[in-house]
């Protein structure tokens, strides 16, 4: 296939899928102290919206409080950027059903780069590779995966209609 011949949406989510996979890569060359840092200071923020008194709390209680959502907000992150990366390489490949081998290599995709980002933390300091994450990632990708093909259902339900 030509370039000539690459739709514009597909040339962007194409785009899009290696930006997401740049940002991952980015994040997981981070030494665990630098990781740690940004999670903490998302954590921070994230507490005082949720906990209307953490402001008045010791240094004790904002750290236990710290202590347990840093775990949560870091899965989080692993599942939500995964599930940008499921979107954008689902929307890259385009209209298909949900159970065709277009969505299955999707999934299969984001499985792989979630294990090479698993490995890869495995050669920076202080990190780990950790198959639970790569099963966290996958789920992510497999969301936004279900979100493309939901806008694809949405598109083709309104298209119908205009014709009808």
């Amino acid at each position: 296939m030509s370039l000539s011949k690459i739709s514009f949406p597909k040339l962007i989510f194409s785009l899009l899928t290696v930006i997401v996979m740049v940002l991952i890569f980015m994040f997981s060359s981070d030494n665990s102290g630098e990781s740690s840092d940004k999670s903490q200071s998302v954590t921070a923020v994230i507490a005082e919206a949720f906990f209307p008194d953490y402001e008045n709390m010791t240094l004790e209680e904002k750290d236990a409080v710290l202590d347990k959502a840093e775990h949560i907000i870091r899965k989080i992150a692993h599942f939500t950027i995964y599930t940008a990366l499921g979107f954008c390489a689902s929307m890259t490949v385009g209209k298909r059903k949900l159970l065709s081998l277009s969505s299955a290599g999707v999934v299969i995709f984001c499985f792989l780069y979630a294990c090479s980002d698993e490995i890869h933390q495995l050669f920076v300091p202080g990190r780990s590779g950790m198959f639970a994450d790569v099963l966290i990632d996958t789920s992510g990708s497999v969301l936004g995966l279900l979100i493309s093909i939901l806008i694809f259902t949405i598109i083709q339900h309104f298209s119908r209609r205009k014709i009808e």
